[in-house]
């Protein structure tokens, strides 16, 4: 009876001990599995900063190489061309990329919500129903912006370009020029250029979050960044991803509990040019991760709000529900 107790105890150690060394040589491959990362600069870059703080110091949980592009379409092209792995992108794109690759990458995660600001210099602007009979100057003209402010001034019994004198610039940076200077200016911002402004001309204020006045006419948020992966990298890599979602969540979780180390790290790595100006506009630029059933239900809703006003916004058709990952 010793002797088969003795034997059953050996087995036990050896499967025992066996386990641990499957645990531990899934940890190095882990370590060994590369992630190819891409952002832009930006609130939707703003949650990889400590993760590329973290990836430099080689403290990531995958082979990461996290870079920021220069553009939304330098991001296309990395993911088409199978360049990038995972990139932060807006919603919007996110859906245009499903429909050019055929269902090619999915959302991973929400990381951002409403970024935009109505910013006053000269006038008393405390809501909505102050823009009526005033000009507005804006970027976005056929894109988001634009969509959400129409949607904001019709829930608030007004129409742009009726009651409300909406003149669009081409690009966010043209409306510091519009505000630095003058006596008068309301213009409608984007984070960091919102802060930009104020920085650089204290007369003009933040007077409204069009976020806070989205969520007064929707049951749904407004999620306007997010997180993707290739489909093909999701599916050979599954370990990974998971890996790369607590990684990512725990650099989002970092921006409201060491806002200087994220706002330094900002500057660092490019996502916002100067650490003081990253610092004042990460409170608004709405910072969140968001995943799972509750990511899918507010992005699908703002998709649909977007494919409403204008198909060809989001590639021309709503993604169908294999573009939202899950385990």
């Amino acid at each position: 009876m010793k002797k088969i107790l003795s034997i059953l105890l050996t087995l036990v150690l050896i499967f025992s001990f066996a386990g641990c060394a499957n645990d531990a040589a899934d940890e190095v491959n882990l370590k060994e599995v590369k992630a190819n990362v891409f952002g832009i600069s930006g609130p939707t870059g703003i949650g990889l900063a400590k993760l590329m703080k973290d990836a430099k110091a080689g403290n990531g949980s995958l082979d990461y190489n996290i870079q920021l592009a220069a553009s939304n379409d330098e991001i296309v092209a990395k993911i088409t061309n199978k360049e990038a792995d995972i990139a932060a992108v807006a919603t919007n794109l996110a859906s245009t990329l499903y429909n050019k690759t055929n269902g090619g990458v999915k959302v991973l995660a929400v990381n951002t919500l409403g970024v935009l600001n109505v910013i006053a210099k000269g006038e008393e602007i405390t809501s909505i129903a102050d823009l009526k009979g005033k000009t507005v100057y804006s970027t976005g003209q056929g894109a988001n912006p634009e969509y959400i402010l129409n949607n904001i001034l019709k829930n608030n019994g007004l129409e742009a370009g009726k009651d409300v004198k909406v003149e669009f610039v081409s690009q966010p940076t043209e409306l510091v020029a519009k505000v630095v200077g003058a006596r008068k200016a309301i213009v409608i911002a984007p984070q960091p250029v919102a802060t930009t402004i104020t920085l650089q001309d204290t007369a003009a204020k933040i007077v409204i979050n069009l976020n806070d006045e989205w969520n007064k006419f929707n049951d749904k948020k407004l999620v306007m960044g997010c997180i993707i992966a290739r489909s093909e990298y999701v599916e050979q890599n599954p370990e990974a991803v998971e890996a790369f979602l607590k990684d990512y969540e725990a650099s989002i979780k970092a921006v409201s509990e060491d806002i200087d180390g994220v706002a330094a790290a900002c500057e660092e790595f490019g996502i916002i040019p100067k650490a003081p100006v990253a610092k004042k506009a990460i409170p608004y630029c709405n910072i969140v991760f968001e995943a799972g059933e509750e990511m899918k239900s507010d992005l699908s809703a703002y998709l649909t709000f977007l494919h409403t006003a204008n198909p060809k916004s989001i590639g021309g058709k709503l993604p169908a529900d294999d573009f939202y990952y899950g385990k």
